[in-house]
């Protein structure tokens, strides 16, 4: 079912025009096969980077879109609706190129993201470690500076559920530069084939079997000075940035494969025939059916909301937080619905009703999981009640 949006103008519902398109020819039709062989769709992120799409909510003049989140969020719902694997994939790289956009230095921006937005590079985002993953301040990766009489910064860890480890063209990588806690943490700029740069093998996961994840290791990668990006120990915050905007873009990606889940869903009830009648009109699958649509609805006004704030230049984590929190437990329920109104059929790989399934469940975890969402705005809310008490 095609979503009727409301969006800020023409050229946005030409460019949502352009996105049903190109999944429709280049992503939708292989989704099943690529997962179902675990082959991971490179040159469609290559495509989508010609269409302009890796760098829309980035400035025009590094080769972006300078769309307003808004707008790209929607357009991260779709690619997700037609490939999980490419909708996340184009949010990770949206969040891996963050820190180049907003705290590298001109030069950095002017060499780095044409590549990056221009679909020549794919990104990574190197934040948690085997033992550091909710609690990302403890992390233990180290850059060192001035190592052996070398002018920029020697890194040594390893980095754990790498979306695109192994086939990244860059990592942006956060790594201890000091012993002060979260203030001793940096970010970095590490091209792929730095020497002592290694990756494990790929997990074997529940779902998303065409999205690479692995470790990756640095063994005494060497970087130059000029790989530091913002200053030395703000990388957290530059970290903490990232994921408020990343957390949202999991949010898309969740009303994307609730909705996709709902198509197959209502399509199947609509043709299948039990007792003389569709059982779309039995009222327990009927009911079921609207209490799907209006959980992705009520989803998807949230994530959208957040990002008008954000827009707006207005504070939007702890929204941020919601969003991602409701959309991925709403996809959860949606998706387990699905397979329920096909029956038997939907625990078949004929229908993709068990693939959404299975890909729901990354989404409760990526990116904070939705624990650490819950600890996220119940700090907010004690926040707001001292400042009133």
């Amino acid at each position: 079912m095609t979503v009727e949006r409301v969006l800020p103008t023409g050229d946005a519902h030409d460019l949502l025009d352009l996105v049903r398109d190109l999944i429709a020819k280049e992503v939708a039709p292989r989704a099943s096969a690529d997962e179902a062989a675990g082959m991971f769709p490179r040159e469609v992120f290559a495509t989508l980077g010609r269409a302009g799409l890796l760098g829309l909510p980035y400035p025009e003049e590094h080769g972006g879109a300078a769309q307003p989140y808004e707008v790209y969020l929607q357009v991260i719902e779709e690619l997700a609706a037609g490939w999980l694997a490419v909708g996340l994939g184009v949010s990770v790289h949206t969040l891996s190129c963050f820190p180049v956009a907003a705290y590298g230095s001109d030069d950095q921006r002017a060499a780095l993201l044409p590549e990056m937005l221009g679909g020549e590079w794919l990104g990574a985002y190197c934040l948690s470690e085997p033992q550091s993953g909710s609690d990302a301040a403890a992390l233990t990766t180290r850059a060192v500076p001035g190592t052996d009489g070398h002018d920029g910064y020697t890194v040594d860890g390893v980095k754990a559920w790498i979306t695109h480890g192994g086939a990244a063209d860059f990592y942006t990588l956060m790594a201890r530069t000091s012993a002060d806690g979260a203030r001793g943490i940096s970010c970095l700029h590490v091209p792929a084939g730095t020497e002592g740069l290694s990756f494990g093998a790929p997990e074997r996961k529940m779902g998303m079997k065409s999205s690479p994840t692995a470790q990756v290791r640095f063994d005494g990668v060497r970087l130059p000075p000029e790989a530091l990006l913002g200053a030395e120990g703000e990388g957290f915050r530059i970290a903490m940035a990232a994921l408020d905007g990343g957390r949202l873009g999991i949010a898309a990606c969740a009303v994307g494969v609730a909705q996709a889940a709902l198509d197959v869903a209502t399509a199947y009830a609509a043709e299948r025939r039990q007792f003389g009648s569709r059982i779309i009109d039995f009222q327990g699958v009927g009911f079921m059916l609207a209490d799907m649509a209006t959980q992705i609805a009520a989803a998807r006004a949230l994530y959208l909301d957040a990002a008008r704030l954000r827009d707006a230049g207005r504070p939007y984590g702890t929204r941020a937080a919601m969003a991602k929190l409701f959309a991925t437990d709403m996809c959860m329920k949606v998706t387990t619905d699905a397979v329920q109104v096909l029956g038997g059929y939907g625990y078949v790989e004929d229908f993709p009703a068990e693939r959404h399934l299975r890909e729901a469940k990354v989404l409760q975890i990526v990116e904070g999981t939705n624990q650490v969402q819950r600890l996220v705005i119940g700090r907010a809310l004690a926040k707001q009640a001292g400042q009133t008490g």
